[in-house]
This record gives structure tokens, sequence and C-alpha cells, in this order.
């Protein structure tokens, strides 16, 4: 018999792999018996300059499907993609694409100017410019002589 030296990390990334595999086998399933229903569309949230961004892909939603509104101190981003034509499932032989509303919430710093929030949508990606306030823009401080 040999001796194997136990290596508690690779039980743990063992687990990890395993909850992943059931998360995202789980979330291919939502709304899975029609193809319709509720979907999360991925986000990114960074820093540019002196604005907050969130960019999230929304391919296939018309501006016209997308309500941004911020309601005390919650940025939210509601929308739906519909489905171009209805698809016979008899004849269809695979069908991944989640169709229906979304929503999305993020909240906002006290530093964002709310009143200054824009977007834009361009192919397929929508950009939200959250301003910094004036008063939460860094300010050089200047030293005075004697």
């Amino acid at each position: 018999m040999a001796i194997v030296r136990w290596d508690p990390f690779r039980d743990l990334m063992s687990i990890q792999e395993r909850v992943n595999r059931l998360l995202s086998d789980s979330q291919g399933r939502l709304g899975a018996e029609d193809g319709y229903g509720s979907w999360v569309p991925p986000v990114d949230v960074f820093e540019r300059g002196d604005n907050l961004v969130i960019r999230a892909e929304l391919p296939g939603v018309s501006r016209e499907d997308i309500d941004i509104r911020v309601e005390n101190g919650v940025l939210l981003l509601q929308g739906q993609r519909k489905r171009e034509e209805e698809v016979d499932e008899r004849n269809a032989f695979r069908l991944e694409r989640m169709f229906g509303a979304f929503t999305r919430s993020f909240s906002l710093p006290t530093t964002v100017d709310a009143s200054k929030i824009g977007a834009r949508l361009k192919d397929g990606v929508l950009e939200i410019a959250l301003p910094k306030a004036e008063a939460a823009k860094p300010k050089k401080v200047s030293i005075l002589t004697e």
C-alpha cells in the first residue's frame, strides 16, 4: 500500500468545482420550460476618471425596452428582451437564449451626483456614467509660506 499525502486544498478545489457546476447547470434551466422568463444581464462596474461606470450586456434589447431609474440612492436597471419570432420547439435542436424581463439594482455611493447620470446603448452594450459630485472629487491643497 502506497502512502498518499493529503492535500486539503485539492479537496476544497474539488468541492468548489462541484458547486460551480451545480450553479451553472441550474442557471441554464431557469425558465427553460418555455425559454421565456427572467434572466440577469452580466455587468461590469468600474471607475473611469471622475465617473463610476456600469456597463451591461444587453444584446437584442432595444432602447425602448430599457428603464433606468434612481430612487433612494439605488440605481434600478430594468427591461425586457423580446423574442424576435416564435420557434416551434419540436423543430428546435437547442434553445439556450433567455427572453423576458430583467432587473438589476445597484446601491449608489453618496459621492455620485444623481442629477447628472447619463447612459448610452451601442452594439448591445449599455453604459451608464455616474459622475462624482464636486464635493467628492479630489482637490489640491496649496501650502502657504510664512
